[in-house]
């Protein structure tokens, strides 16, 4: 039998669209996911034409995290820094790094991992049924893929203290009541919904669109001074973009932009 492609790729009006698709697994990650879904990533960098990005999981649930199953240490203990420096940590630096916007869908189960690369994202919405665990206290070990510097950013060292030591599932309604996601949607709705929002994101100004995200994510270690001082050139940059001008053009014409992301 042909192996399964455990990313499926799709392209449609400038979003790329990156599914999990190890349904049988709940979309834990192996070596090939890995490596699949970080060339997504790399495309979405790379190539002009795609100006935003959509993750999602395929079946019943988002991602579970790692497949245990590679890292069975009754099989010879694994070193599992190793696993986050070679696979995890370049991936979500390709997220935060990546200068359009991602955003992500969650369905079902998001666990381990796959709920922090959620959380990396920049816009997450989520599934009324889906729920959010930091299972790695069940298994002994410690938050990862940024678990440990975002949870206390979003939801305070209390909660998010609480979260990593009893891995109690959280509800994607108290999920966006606390600020770790962007909304919740009916399930049925939830692809149509969040296809719509990053094809707005993608037609919109790219340009000025990474520059927000990547001022915002230097707010968290910069001090006022560095932001103004951050703000200004930032600003600078976006305003020579020829998206500015037809932004300012359509507003003075009183007609609908058409950016080009440049």
């Amino acid at each position: 039998m042909p192996a399964i492609d455990t990313v499926l790729e799709d392209v449609s009006h400038g979003v790329l669209r990156l599914t999990l698709n190890r349904p049988d697994k709940l979309n834990a990650f192996n070596e090939d996911m890995h490596l699949a879904l970080r060339a997504g990533f790399e495309r979405a960098r790379d190539e002009a034409e795609i100006r935003a990005v959509l993750l999602t999981g395929s079946g019943r649930g988002f991602c579970a995290g790692q497949d245990l199953g590679d890292r069975d240490p009754r099989n010879g203990t694994p070193d599992l820094g190793h696993t986050i420096e070679t696979y995890y940590n370049p991936l979500l630096r390709l997220i935060r790094m990546l200068e359009k916007p991602v955003v992500c869908a969650v369905n079902g189960v998001a666990a381990g991992a796959g709920a922090n690369i959620a959380f990396a994202c920049d816009i997450t919405l989520a599934a009324r049924s889906s729920r959010f665990i930091q299972a790695f206290a069940k298994i002994g070990l410690v938050p990862d893929s940024g678990g440990t510097w975002s949870l206390p950013r979003l939801i305070g060292e209390a909660r998010a203290k609480a979260l990593a030591l009893t891995a109690e599932p959280l509800s994607a309604e108290k999920a966006a009541d606390w600020g770790l996601i962007w909304k919740v949607v009916d399930d049925q709705q939830l692809l149509d919904e969040a296809t719509k929002l990053a094809q707005q994101l993608a037609s919109g100004p790219t340009k000025g669109l990474g520059l927000t995200k990547r001022a915002i994510q230097a707010a968290a270690t910069n001090s006022l001074d560095q932001q103004l001082d951050l703000e200004r050139d930032f600003q600078r940059e976006a305003g020579h973009s020829a998206d500015y001008a037809e932004g300012v053009s359509a507003f003075l014409e009183k007609r609908t932009p058409e950016f080009k992301g440049q």
